[in-house]
């Protein structure tokens, strides 16, 4: 499958791609606070990018569980500045992490190329157009309630079929507005208002998503089902969990992986691909 956009093609049937996280926020759950610094934080991706990034996803406001909204102004304070720098030092895709129309736009305009709303275009009425006015891919993300509420008790009556309606209803936003089919992929919201049974049934039967036709971007990276089953590790030691995690989702059809770790995770994907295609 190849995604076009903007610049860039992305050729994933080829192989599975790796996304590599930069938050520049004081309160992600993982590393908050580690790239506040603008330097740091360009640091940070020009290593990803030789660790084995394929594309950089950069936000600006924690989604964690029971995260308050972030200000616009200050969103668009901490990521601009860090995607004009890093834009114009890398040929990669970068992806902005952001549910607001205008922090897209603005971001696209400083060198961005990729939405990854995890409001699946729900939360803004803007975005949609935003994305299709741009010509920017964009990942439409599955998440029952908000940041601040979703994992206030989430019950599901059919837990692949809600996820694949409203996954299919964001598609549906996109291409009204004017976003090419082309250009979306979806992402079934590991730890977006699922219990940990929901992200490991999620995991293992990722390829049920395959029925909307769209590349499958999950992001299993150091979250809280992984420290559950591990006896409770905190995020930085995850790292052994979450490969475990990137290589089954290789397997079930995940197209895009958003991680961490990118160095270790890119060499799990390296070799999951090959063992998935037996070939070197």
């Amino acid at each position: 499958m190849r995604l076009n956009f903007l610049n860039h093609t992305l050729l994933l049937s080829k192989k599975t791609h790796v996304m590599g996280i930069l938050n520049v926020t004081p309160d992600s759950f993982s590393d908050g606070g580690l790239y506040l610094d603008r330097k740091a934080a360009v640091e940070h991706a020009l290593r990803m990018v030789e660790d084995g990034a394929d594309i950089i996803d950069i936000g600006g406001e924690s989604t964690r569980p029971g995260a308050e909204p972030v200000p616009l102004d200050e969103e668009l304070r901490r990521t601009i500045p860090v995607i004009e720098a890093i834009a114009s030092k890398v040929d990669v895709p970068i992806s902005i992490d952001t549910y607001k129309a205008e922090v897209a736009k603005r971001a696209i305009e400083a060198g961005a190329s990729v939405v990854n709303d995890i409001s699946g275009l729900r939360f803004d009425p803007e975005m949609a157009s935003v994305v299709a006015e741009t010509g920017a891919a964009v990942v439409v993300m599955h998440i029952k309630g908000t940041p601040r509420d979703m994992q206030k008790n989430p019950k599901y009556q059919d837990l692949f079929g809600e996820i694949i309606e409203y996954l299919r209803g964001s598609m549906e936003i996109a291409k009204k507005a004017g976003v090419p089919e082309e250009r979306i992929i979806i992402d079934p919201g590991i730890g977006f208002g699922k219990r940990p049974e929901h992200n490991l049934q999620i995991i293992n039967r990722l390829d049920r998503f395959s029925v909307l036709g769209r590349p499958i971007l999950v992001g299993p990276s150091r979250k809280s089902f992984i420290g559950l089953i591990l006896d409770n590790l905190p995020p930085a030691e995850r790292v052994e969990g979450t490969a475990a995690a990137v290589a089954i989702s290789v397997f079930r059809g995940a197209s895009i992986v958003r991680v961490h770790d990118v160095k270790a995770m890119s060499r799990v994907v390296r070799v999951a691909d090959a063992i998935k295609r037996e070939s070197i």
